[in-house]
């Protein structure tokens, strides 16, 4: 069975505070963990796109600190 991948979707709120949802892959399954909040959540299609979502809506986090 191969190793589990993690990689991480981030954005900063208004206030300049960062939030992560790290997205875990196993297999074809990918579970998303938020650092902020400790929601969690399995994805099989779109996890990065999910991740996003939940920043925006939980946290008001819209600012890629990457652009």
């Amino acid at each position: 069975m191969a190793a589990a991948t993690t990689s991480k979707v981030s954005r900063r709120d208004e206030d300049g505070r960062e939030h992560v949802v790290h997205v875990t892959k196993s297999g074809p399954r990918r579970e998303l963990a938020c650092d902020t909040c400790d929601w969690r959540q399995g994805a099989q299609f779109l996890p990065w796109l999910k991740a996003q979502e939940h920043l925006a809506e939980a946290h008001r986090a819209t600012i890629d600190p990457t652009a």
